[in-house]
């Protein structure tokens, strides 16, 4: 079975729906259900970021305390929306995510087509922006302001790097090894956990990095980091690619030994 198979039979809950036939691929959801759970998700994804940053920082001037209430939300918003939409698209929510699946079944195993990408890809990127100016306006701020936090600096590259070649080993790893039905918890809880062991406290996506362009709030990042930010996370959605095939590699059959 494909490693890309997480957006149908290796998701989380599609894995859970019955079969008729063993081992048989579920049917495929039409394109405009997947477009639109990447959009819904995407942008219900920014909204718990962008928005429990902005209460955060209203409740407390503890810059500590503030990350801890936005990396909380997002872990356990993160967690409900890829159980909830991961049978109808994967639950990608990241353009990195989607463009890694098409990548690894281009040639012709389960996973997004390049349709599906080509579709999926701007539903999240819209869908980031939405979240971030519906965040803005539930607490009063400014639809649309561009950002002035500058995350340009080296080391928080080389931490967007980092925080993407482990998601992406995460979630093709899991796949690999039959287990997307731990995703909702696994991948949530890397995420949390990424905010604190990375120096750019793990956007780990190109287009919630665009999204939180459009807020100038304490999850913001500034317009002019945008090309660094998402260079590095191409960058590391190939590091990480690399890294699942190097570690779950096929195991070599022996001689006379039936395949499986």
């Amino acid at each position: 079975m494909s490693v890309a198979h997480e957006a149908a039979a290796q998701s989380p809950a599609t894995a859970a729906e019955p079969r008729s036939v063993p081992g048989a691929v579920p049917p495929r959801r039409p394109l405009a259900a997947g477009a639109a759970a990447e959009f819904l998700g995407t942008a219900a994804l920014v909204t718990v970021v962008v928005g429990s940053g902005i209460q955060a920082t209203e409740l407390t001037k503890d810059v500590g305390l503030q990350l801890l209430a936005n990396s909380t939300a997002t872990v356990l918003g993160l967690g409900v929306l890829i159980l909830l939409l991961g049978p109808v698209s994967g639950a990608h929510f990241n353009p990195v995510v989607t463009l890694a699946e098409w990548f690894t079944a281009r040639r012709g195993g389960a996973g997004v087509t390049l349709r599906e990408a080509a579709v999926y890809v701007p539903a999240q990127i819209v869908g980031a922006i939405a979240g971030a100016v519906l965040a803005d306006a539930m607490f009063g701020a400014p639809l649309v302001a561009w950002s002035t936090h500058d995350r340009s600096a080296r080391h928080l590259l080389l931490g967007e790097v980092v925080a993407t070649a482990g998601l992406i080993l995460l979630v093709f790893g899991l796949a690999r090894t039959d287990r997307s039905r731990f995703a909702p918890v696994a991948v949530a809880s890397y995420i949390g956990a990424a905010y604190w062991f990375t120096s750019s406290t793990s956007f780990a996506n190109p287009a919630v990095t665009i999204g939180r362009a459009f807020t100038d709030t304490f999850a913001g990042i500034a317009p002019g980091s945008l090309p660094g930010f998402i260079g590095m996370q191409i960058i590391g959605a190939v590091v990480g690619l690399a890294l699942v095939a190097l570690v779950f590699m096929p195991g070599r059959r022996e001689a006379g030994e039936p395949a499986a």
